[in-house]
C-alpha cells in the first residue's frame, strides 16, 4: 500500500470519526434539551401548584374571615333584639308598677286591697301571734281593716283569732319619688312575720307585681315577640 492510499484510509477514518462526533453531539443535544423541557415543565408544575395552594390559602382565610365577621354582626344584633325586647318587658313592668300606685289613691279600693293581701298572709303563715309592717302613710287604713282581716282569715282556717300587733317603731319604705329615685322603696301592701321572726310573708304590692310578672313573663314574650 503506497502513502497516497494510506492517506485516503486516514481520511476516510477522520471523517468517520468526525461523523461519529456530530451523531453523539446531537444525541446528548437531543437528550439535553428533552432533560430541560423535562425539567422545566416540573418547574412550571411546581409553581403552578404553589401559586393554587396559595390562592386556597388566600381564599380559605377570607372565608373564614367572613364567616367570623357575619358571626360577630349577627350576634351583635341578636343582642341589639333582646335589649329592645328587654327595654319593652321592663317599660311594660314600670308602667304596671305606677298603675298599682295609682290604685292606692283610691282609699275604698286600696283597702279592700290592704284587707285580702292579710288574710292571704294569715292564711299562708297560720302563726297565733304576728307582727304586721305597713307604710307609715297606711297605717290608719290598716288598722280600720285588720280586725275584719283576722275575722275572715279565723272563719276560713276555723281557727281562733290570731294576735296581730302592727309595728310601730319600723315601717316600710315609702313611696319612690323624683327626689329619692334609687332609694328603697314600696308602693304599698304588709309585711306580716311570725313573733321570733324565722316565718316572713312579704305581700306587698311590689312583691306580687315580681312574681306576677316572673310568672307570666313567657306568655308575654310569646305574645310580644314570637312570630305569627
Amino acid at each position: 500500500m503506497n502513502d497516497a492510499d494510506v492517506g485516503k484510509q486516514v481520511q476516510q477514518m477522520v471523517r468517520f470519526i468526525l461523523q461519529e462526533a456530530d451523531e453523539k453531539a446531537s444525541e446528548i443535544t437531543v437528550a439535553a434539551e428533552e432533560e430541560f423541557n423535562i425539567e422545566k415543565l416540573q418547574l412550571v408544575e411546581f409553581e403552578k401548584r404553589r401559586v393554587r395552594q396559595e390562592y386556597e390559602r388566600k381564599e380559605k382565610h377570607v372565608d373564614i374571615r367572613r364567616k367570623i365577621e357575619y358571626s360577630t354582626e349577627l350576634n351583635a344584633a341578636r343582642i341589639k333584639l333582646l335589649q329592645a325586647q328587654d327595654d319593652v318587658v321592663t317599660g311594660m313592668k314600670e308602667n304596671a308598677g305606677e298603675a298599682l300606685i295609682r290604685v292606692t289613691k283610691d282609699a275604698n279600693t286600696y283597702k279592700r286591697i290592704l284587707k285580702g293581701l292579710i288574710v292571704q298572709s294569715l292564711l299562708r303563715l297560720r302563726e297565733p301571734a304576728l307582727v304586721l309592717r305597713c307604710r307609715e302613710a297606711d297605717r290608719s287604713l290598716v288598722e280600720a281593716v285588720l280586725e275584719v282581716a283576722k275575722k275572715e282569715y279565723a272563719e276560713k282556717a276555723k281557727v281562733n283569732l290570731p294576735k296581730v300587733i302592727i309595728d310601730g317603731k319600723i315601717y316600710l319604705p315609702p313611696q319612690r319619688n323624683s327626689r329619692d329615685a334609687h332609694g328603697p322603696s314600696c308602693s304599698g301592701g304588709v309585711v306580716l312575720a311570725s313573733q321570733d321572726g324565722k316565718i316572713v310573708c312579704e305581700n306587698t304590692l311590689d312583691a306580687r307585681l315580681n312574681v306576677s310578672f316572673r310568672q307570666k313573663l313567657p306568655e308575654i314574650r310569646k305574645k310580644l315577640f314570637s312570630k305569627q
